[in-house]
């Protein structure tokens, strides 16, 4: 099961109205809950969806569907001012890092040079830390998201001006 795949899910949970699913498949164990039963007969509706990964036969049968979704979509950003440079989306949803480990210098900084491949940054779902590399050369002109902030889907991360 990739990550598309566990949004799309998540998706259909929360529409579906149901306030807890399970599935479990050969390698995989995911429990997605939505709003407790108490705030909802108050009137107040939380959405809280907490998804869980658990593997139970090997580790890198569960992380290597989400391998190819580590990479990031690039597009031109809209805004008049940022129009001459590329935007880096998160691929996914998590936690945003700048740095590999807490103790070690940041992948990139505002007008360090970037080649395509280069590492920018990690993103943690799931417990599993996931690298998001570069698609575009260039120079980093801004970052847009704080250290150790949750992203969504396709949230604007960086801003490039292509080389």
């Amino acid at each position: 099961m990739d990550i598309k795949e566990i949004q799309n899910l998540i998706k259909f949970v929360a529409k579906s109205g149901a306030s807890e699913v399970k599935l479990e498949m050969d390698d995989i164990k995911i429990t997605i809950k939505t709003g407790s039963e108490e705030s909802r007969s108050e009137g107040t509706y939380v959405q809280q969806i907490p998804v869980m990964a658990q593997p139970q036969a090997t580790a890198p049968s569960a992380a290597a569907p989400a391998a190819p979704a580590t990479t990031p979509t690039t597009e031109t950003a809209t805004p008049e001012d940022d129009s001459k440079y590329t935007t880096i989306k998160s691929p996914i949803i998590g936690t945003f890092y700048r740095k590999p480990s807490p103790d070690k210098p940041a992948f990139v900084e505002v007008g360090s040079t970037i080649k395509i491949g280069d590492p920018l940054c990690v993103i943690e779902a799931m417990k599993l830390f996931n690298e998001i590399e570069s698609e575009v050369s260039g120079k980093i002109v801004k970052v847009l998201v704080d250290d150790a902030s949750p992203v969504e889907f396709d949230q604007p991360l960086f801003l490039v001006e292509p080389a």
